[in-house]
């Protein structure tokens, strides 16, 4: 149990949590009351009654404010008028004087700029104001001395050419209306032609149609309900944050980093432990209702919480593990596997002392199962980082979807996060907290146990994740060559560009299989395989992607087997030509293997087809297979000799030229046990879904061919009878 007042820093955010009779001011700013208006009361807000008087179900109506105290206050006016605008050290050092975290300095004189500013343009608001009815009365006179004048020739009214005062006003009016309407229209003009999401059951993306040479060839949406494909890209039309917003950011996240670290440290009851998944802890949602009352406000219609905890021992310092969570380009690289598309939308603080330690981040992000039957979950969230005492980390998120533009959401993630404590030698433990509301409905049914048993997208499969990579990331870094690494690999130069290079081909992968709204799959129809889903990708200049027109397709399918025996069966080269139908049935030999974890299905290969076709050059695959707990993965691409060649010699692996293909295989629920006497759905079968990249036309403006797309059609339904045939035998 760590001490009380470890978790005290947290206030060192909010102004709005430490207040002085000075600052009321600022309040009153904040929440557009009058400035001049007289306060009354006491400094700090009590909630009327005892704590022990009220009942604990019922929320407070009133929040107690803790205030600056008076010295504070007099300490940072006197510096305040020498220095408004104090740097990083300045504002370590005041804090260290009088006792407060740097950050507190930091908003307290944020807002007290704001309050001078509000000061200043109140006065000139004021004279503004004089002057205007000075000028009204003016044009009052003006305007009865007109309407009274005569015409000096008939002695009649006088005809003033001017149009009126309304009049001028509506004419104001009508040309600020029609700037509105441009803006608006400029700003719609941008997503012509992009899919509307009218009904979360029946996809716009149905009706689409590949851009065909040959004619028009509509396929038919098939019998997946709920589709999402096509849906609007929303991670794109999300702007940054408003000065209104950010103060309501920062007394969220300060909130969501005292709710994640109580529930990191909390047992029963708040979590307890299902029969079905086993170690994995789910939450107690009457238990956490009844001990955060406040959440994140009322659950939307049609939405269910899916909530659950894991810790592991990993084998990464604890410094190393905050910089990657806190650095969205390395975040996505590590969890590739589930964050399809991540952005830093703004950085409201960078952190102190030189590191991490109260940085603060809006982000976007898309987190997904890699199978396009199952839609990704859009995410809008703040991102708060805090070192509790020494050795002790906590990264925390939560959603931030009443800022966001748009009222459509699929999920909303309630404060969840990890919680670091540092360990001997280089070693570090996680306890990561995965906490959501979501709606699951458009999910096909195959994945339906699994997702909504929370492995999907639950904290076991981020903490897995985790493990597997800070393994692999472990190995990336060894400046020898290992034991376990065999063949063509002569310098450990050679081998981190190796490394490099399947890293690389895992994430340009693992981005291109899910149905993340960024893609527009197409469902052909009478495919012959379980509903095969294709797009169409042009690449012009894009380092590591040859030039031209890419069709990529997809499909996903149960088999009665369980998740390791397909594994095996795929990453084995001995077995390759069961399945591979490129490799034409020719001895597939292995020239190099670096293994990159415990577990000796994680591992980079380098593969030599040696085809049985005198005519066909020998050809080189590249493949990397990976597996933990909750899935794993056999991706390989061909690659050019003379590339590789560079490569193996330790030479830059970013310009070769990459089109990954392979496997993702996912138990299908959380049974791993034979029930009835036979398999079913959800007791120990496996999801594998199945994914090839093609460059079908070398010239990016060509267009696709029926021939293209019957082809790689063929050619997913012939791997598909391979390998059912193969681990199934006869009876399949």
């Amino acid at each position: 149990m760590f001490p009380q007042n470890m978790f005290d820093g947290h206030q060192f955010l909010l102004d709005m949590e430490h207040k002085t009779p000075e600052n009321d001011q600022m309040d009153d700013l904040i929440r557009g009351d009058d400035l001049n208006e007289t306060k009354s009361g006491t400094n700090i807000m009590e909630t009327p009654g005892s704590i022990d008087d009220q009942d604990p179900s019922e929320r407070p109506k009133k929040k107690r404010y803790h205030r600056h105290t008076q010295h504070q206050i007099q300490e940072m006016e006197l510096y305040f008028k020498e220095c408004p605008h104090p740097d990083d050290k300045q504002r370590k050092e005041l804090g260290r004087r009088l006792t407060l975290e740097p950050l507190q300095v930091k908003f307290w004189f944020q807002n007290k700029r704001t309050q001078m500013k509000a000061q200043h343009e109140r006065h000139e608001n004021t004279s503004l104001k004089t002057e205007n009815d000075k000028l009204r009365a003016e044009n009052l006179q003006y305007k009865e001395a007109l309407s009274n004048a005569t015409c000096p020739n008939c002695g009649g009214p006088s005809a003033i050419g001017e149009m009126s005062f309304d009049e001028q006003q509506l004419r104001i009016e009508n040309s600020r209306l029609r700037e509105e309407i441009d803006r608006i229209f400029g700003i719609a003009a941008k997503y012509v032609g992009k899919p509307m999401l009218t009904s979360p059951h029946l996809p716009e993306g149905a009706a689409r149609s590949l851009d065909l040479g040959t004619g028009s060839f509509v396929p038919q949406a098939g019998n997946i309900a709920g589709e999402l494909f096509g849906a609007p890209d929303l991670l794109r039309s999300i702007s940054g944050p408003t000065e209104a917003d950010k103060p309501v950011i920062i007394e969220l996240a300060v909130a969501a980093m005292e709710e994640l670290i109580r529930m990191a440290q909390t047992g029963e009851p708040l979590w307890v432990r299902s029969a079905e998944t086993g170690s994995v802890q789910i939450l107690n949602e009457d238990e956490y209702i009844r001990t955060f009352p406040r959440g994140i406000g009322p659950k939307p219609l049609g939405m269910k919480s899916e909530a659950s905890r894991e810790s592991s021992v990993v084998i990464m310092n604890h410094v190393n593990l905050v910089e990657i969570l806190m650095d969205v380009n390395q975040w996505s690289s590590v969890f590739s596997s589930i964050v399809s598309r991540a952005t830093t939308v703004e950085v409201l603080s960078t952190g102190v002392a030189g590191n991490y330690n109260g940085a603060l981040q809006v982000m976007t992000a898309e987190f997904q199962v890699p199978s396009p039957l199952v839609p990704t979950r859009e995410i809008y969230f703040v991102r708060y980082c805090k070192q509790h005492t020494e050795g002790i980390w906590a990264v925390v998120d939560v959603s931030l979807d009443n800022l966001r533009a748009t009222s459509i959401t699929r999920c909303r993630r309630r404060p969840s996060g990890c919680f670091i404590q540092e360990l001997p030698n280089g070693y570090s433990k996680v306890t990561w907290v995965e906490n959501v509301e979501v709606d699951d409905r458009s999910v096909h049914s195959i994945y339906k146990p699994l997702v909504e048993s929370g492995m999907a997208f639950g904290a076991r499969r981020w903490v897995a994740t985790l493990d597997r990579q800070c393994e692999r990331l472990a190995s990336a870094m060894a400046n020898n060559i290992a034991a376990g690494d065999i063949g063509v690999i002569s310098s450990p130069g050679g081998r981190k560009s190796m490394l490099n290079l399947a890293e690389r081909m895992v994430m340009s992968f693992c981005t291109g299989v899910g149905a993340s709204t960024a893609h527009t799959w197409t469902t052909l129809s009478g495919s012959g395989a379980d509903d095969v889903r294709v797009m169409t990708r042009k690449s012009t200049d894009e380092p590591g992607r040859p030039p031209g027109i890419v069709l990529s397709a997809a499909t996903s399918f149960w088999l009665p087997v369980s998740p390791k025996r397909v594994f095996d069966f795929l990453r084995d080269e001995n077995s390759r030509s069961e399945w591979d139908i490129l490799s034409n049935g020719g001895l597939v030999q292995e020239m190099a293997h670096i293994a990159n974890g415990r577990d000796p299905g994680n591992s980079v290969s380098l593969l030599r087809v040696n085809s049985a076709n005198s005519s066909q050059s020998n050809m080189l695959i590249l493949q990397e297979s990976c597996t933990d707990s909750t899935g794993s993965y056999v991706i390989y691409a061909p690659v050019d000799i003379v590339a590789m060649n560079v490569v193996l010699s330790g030479g830059d692996p970013d310009y070769v030229a990459l089109l990954p293909s392979g496997f993702a295989i996912l138990p299908d629920g959380p049974n791993t046990h034979q029930a009835g006497g036979g398999l079913e759905i959800g007791t120990g079968g496996s999801l594998l879904t199945v994914a090839f990249q093609i460059l079908v036309d070398s010239v990016p403006t060509a267009k696709l061919s029926l021939g293209s797309v019957a082809t790689v059609n063929s050619l997913i339904k012939c791997t598909i009878e391979r390998i059912k045939d193969a681990v199934l035998g006869d009876g399949a």
